[in-house]
């Protein structure tokens, strides 16, 4: 059954990258004796699914290409699959084993084992003895709990718009969104997506945790430029809270919320359990405070107060 399907892959590969224009799906079964051998058309689409999945998580970067009478055509270009070569020094290879450990704990854990090898194989030097030494102790995670984050992840790299039901931290229900994935962040412990919403024409960014259901992907390319990754990074610190405008000022109970006493700007005892804490109020602050349910207490200004009011109602009604 490996060799089988491993077969079946190496020879769409083989009909994508050796093609010109693209092929439909009729045309990459009539090419691929395995494709012809399913059983049925909903066989056949399953299995070519699978094996387009496959490939673009090995790395091939497949185009999908609709024509004037609206088939779907794949191809892989050439020029879009080849590398440049690649040299690191000891200290960069270092780096770049330590930032594969990242994703020891996600998904991506073998795909970042896989293409470290491919890299030493192709004659990336091995990580220092001083540096092992020193950082082996260390163990650096992102956590990606999400299911949303592999299928944007993929899409953010293929270009990909995507569709899903998406709730606000103000609304009782989900509701659905069509954007095109630029990149994602993490902020906080928490994954984010910037994009382009089509509906709302313009920039929105979406906190993959609010994400309900499967990530779709749609079919065509993007309508709107994809900004410098820089930008699309501020703006992302933007929405999740980071840029602070002005100070508010909230009750925090005793031993609780150490994430907001280490933003605190000044901050006193009450007593009675209760602590007084001056906080940088920037986009993004009542989802954050909301996190903290009871521990927390909003005194100004007031309509920050009224917004995490409005999202404890909303979390209530769920």
């Amino acid at each position: 059954m490996a060799i089988a399907k491993a077969e079946r892959l190496m020879n769409l590969a083989l009909c994508l990258l050796g093609t010109r224009r693209p092929l439909s799906k009729r045309e990459l079964r009539e090419s691929i004796e395995a494709y012809l051998e399913a059983g049925s058309d909903d066989s056949f689409n399953r299995m070519f699914e699978r094996d387009k999945d496959d490939l673009r998580e090995l790395g091939l970067v497949i185009e999908t290409v609709e024509n004037l009478d609206g088939e779907t055509g794949y191809l892989a270009r050439r020029d879009s699959n080849r590398l440049p070569a690649i040299t690191l020094d000891a200290e960069e290879a270092a780096a770049l084993g330590l930032a594969a450990k990242v994703w020891q704990q996600a998904r991506l854990a073998g795909a970042a084992s896989g293409a470290l090898q491919k890299l030493r194989a192709a004659g990336m030097p091995e990580a220092e003895d001083s540096y092992e030494a020193h950082h082996s102790a260390l163990e650096p995670r992102i956590p990606v709990h999400e299911a949303a984050f592999e299928p944007l992840m993929l899409a953010c790299r293929d270009r990909r718009p995507v569709v899903f039901d998406y709730r606000k931290a103000n609304a009782a229900k989900p509701e659905q969104r069509q954007v095109e994935p630029w990149t994602l962040e993490c902020w906080r412990g928490h994954w984010y997506l910037a994009g382009w919403d089509r509906e709302r024409r313009a920039e929105r960014v979406f906190r993959l945790s609010r994400i309900s259901g499967r990530v779709r992907s749609r079919t065509g390319g993007f309508t709107a430029p994809v900004p410098d990754v820089v930008t699309v990074r501020e703006t992302v610190e933007s929405w999740a809270g980071e840029t602070a405008t002005r100070s508010a000022l909230i009750r925090l109970r005793s031993d609780c919320g150490y994430p907001l006493r280490a933003r605190a700007v000044s901050s006193r005892e009450l007593g009675d359990g209760w602590d007084e804490l001056e906080i940088p109020y920037g986009h993004g602050l009542d989802a954050w405070l909301v996190e903290f349910g009871p521990d927390v207490v909003v005194l100004e200004p007031a309509d920050l107060r009224a917004d995490v009011v409005d999202r404890l109602r909303a979390v209530a009604k769920v």
